[in-house]
């Protein structure tokens, strides 16, 4: 009876660290942070660290895939808009934001060049976090926030703060400027013609 109840116990024990493991590996420090160490890792492999290759940018998207809710960034950085579109039109501009994204933030990772990235613990209020990181590059430190909520299918980050500036916010007020002048067709094609001269850049 006694070995019948250790071993009981000794499932149940093992049980709660298989749950709280689980816990702690799916919260919103442990994603963005195992996410960030999976694009490090690409950085790291490459032969020319000058640049993003196709198969790097492939490897980055991989890496963040289901990590970032495009759909709410692309929704706050058009603002009322959004509402306006169907739903055929918020999933084209979602991916056409998302292009925008991965060309024009993701060109800044080809400058990695070693830094080392440190993560605060996350501060949870309902089913938002902010997990606040800081990149080291020898003597200059730079925060980095991450701006996450709770959805279906796990945490992922609808904004990023980098100094202190929202990049959604930037993205909405570059927007704000060419909506007024053109109204969303104007954005729209304002938009894929600057993914199409980065895409361009980037062959060159």
């Amino acid at each position: 009876m006694m070995k019948l109840f250790r071993t009981t116990i000794a499932i149940l024990f093992a049980a709660l660290l298989s749950v709280s493991a689980w816990a702690e590996d799916t919260g919103p420090k442990a994603t963005i942070e195992a996410t960030v160490n999976k694009i490090i890792e690409v950085l790291e492999a490459r032969n020319d660290t000058s640049k993003l290759t196709s198969k790097d940018r492939d490897a980055i998207r991989q890496s963040v895939e289901g990590k970032f809710d495009y759909a709410a960034m692309a929704k706050r950085s058009l603002g009322k808009p959004w509402l306006e579109l169907d739903g055929v039109q918020q999933t084209h501009f979602t991916s056409v934001f998302r292009d925008l994204l991965e060309r024009s933030y993701g060109n800044r990772l080809s400058e990695y060049k070693g830094q080392k990235v440190v993560f605060a613990d996350a501060e949870l209020k309902g089913d938002k976090a902010r997990v606040e990181s800081t990149v080291i590059d020898g003597t200059r430190e730079t925060p980095v926030e991450y701006r996450m909520h709770q959805t279906d299918t796990g945490w992922q980050v609808y904004d990023i703060r980098i100094e202190g500036t929202s990049m959604v916010r930037t993205f909405y007020q570059d927007f704000k400027s060419t909506l007024d002048n053109g109204g969303y067709d104007n954005l729209l094609k304002t938009l894929e013609e600057k993914i199409g001269k980065l895409k361009e850049n980037d062959k060159s």
